[in-house]
């Protein structure tokens, strides 16, 4: 085990009601567990993600904390948030990754793997 982990899973879903598929409107939230897998206390400092339709459009999204937040981690525990995002396609697919710092300077990334979007079945890879 890595003393700087950080491991995530995700949970996509389709958000029929606030997708307009007429004009080229797909919308889905994801849920997101983060969980400190290390040995040291860190702190989820920014995010980083890659969002691809169906067309290989690719759209990338940077910004400091998750929903607000900027969660320190100690070893064991779990932060888990919901966000979403829109494709003009019915399908996709989002990877992306976490920068973080621990509580001790060491800089590592926590890598997000990659996720379908779909309307018909939202799920994993």
């Amino acid at each position: 085990m890595s003393s700087y982990e950080f491991t995530c899973s995700v949970e996509p879903r389709y958000i029929p009601e606030q997708s307009d598929p007429g004009h080229g409107v797909f919308a889905f939230a994801y849920t997101v567990t983060i969980r400190n897998t290390g040995d040291i206390a860190a702190q989820l400092i920014s995010r980083h993600w890659i969002i691809t339709d169906a067309t290989g459009r690719v759209e990338e999204v940077k910004g400091l904390g998750v929903i607000g937040h900027q969660p320190l981690l100690k070893p064991g525990e779990g932060f888990e948030y919901t966000s979403w995002t829109r494709l003009a396609t019915p399908r996709g697919t989002m990877s992306g990754s976490y920068f973080c710092v621990a509580e001790d300077g060491e800089r590592f990334e926590a890598p997000v793997p990659a996720f379908s979007l779909s309307v018909q079945r939202s799920g994993l890879h």
